[in-house]
């Protein structure tokens, strides 16, 4: 039997089993929610290229906070970083779905159905109450390379909060927010080890010929995204 699927038009927040009188993850009210079916029907996912084997997935018209995902073809496997929030059957398949933290799960268990694919997330991450209803195939604890995928845990932002490489691209979600020429760090998270995090990602950097910087609303040139980053991002938390 279908299980009941519900999409928060506020965060975007993907909500399975029976309707809550609140968003789990943004408190919004119930009167915000639609059902999958409605989601997929009102909403589409574009493609946008980023280099030969890296494209953007992001909701057209935007959904919620509206985060991207991006899809990365490699010799042997097609993975997904992160997880659009619209089911849209029109999305090319993927053999894995992986990603940076729990926030950005999207409709994940319904593309692991239909692609038929393997989703990990750090074991940390997959702990939370918002996480519990979602299927995940593997919970790793520590750094990973596969196909040229190079998967980092760095923590701070979430506790399990995973960086990605490919070739040319950093993947960084929305582990700093970018606002006109300044940089700051998500605030929704614990201002220490967020820093701290910061200071990790800052380690990993060393010595990568990078180009391209993903995050959850932008793609930036690295030379831009370095500038602000190296300079130490202002946290100003919540």
């Amino acid at each position: 039997m279908p299980v009941e699927q519900y999409v928060c038009t506020v965060c975007g927040f993907n909500i399975i089993g029976g309707l809550p009188e609140r968003c789990p993850f943004c408190g919004a009210s119930k009167k915000t929610f639609l059902t999958s079916e409605q989601c997929s029907a009102r909403y589409e996912v574009q493609e946008t290229p980023v280099t030969k084997r890296v494209s953007r997935l992001n909701s057209t018209p935007a959904l919620g906070f509206e985060h991207a995902a991006y899809r990365i073809e490699t010799i042997g496997k097609v993975f997904m970083i992160d997880c659009p929030s619209c089911f849209d059957k029109k999305v090319r398949p993927a053999t894995v779905i992986s990603f940076t933290h729990h926030h950005f799960l999207g409709a994940s268990n319904q593309y692991r159905d239909f692609f038929g694919a393997e989703v990990r997330i750090h074991d940390l991450d997959s702990k939370p109450r918002i996480s519990q209803a979602f299927p995940f195939d593997t919970r790793f604890e520590k750094d990973w390379v596969e196909e040229g995928i190079e998967a980092c845990p760095v923590d701070g932002h979430t506790p399990g909060f995973t960086i990605y490489f490919f070739e040319d691209c950093l993947f960084i979600c929305d582990y700093v927010f970018v606002e006109e020429t300044r940089m700051v760090y998500n605030p929704f998270g614990p201002a220490g080890d967020t820093i701290e995090g910061g200071n990790r990602i800052l380690e990993k950097l060393k010595k990568r010929e990078i180009r391209w910087v993903c995050g959850y609303n932008y793609v930036l040139r690295y030379s831009e995204w370095y500038g602000m980053f190296s300079k130490v991002p202002v946290y100003a938390g919540h």
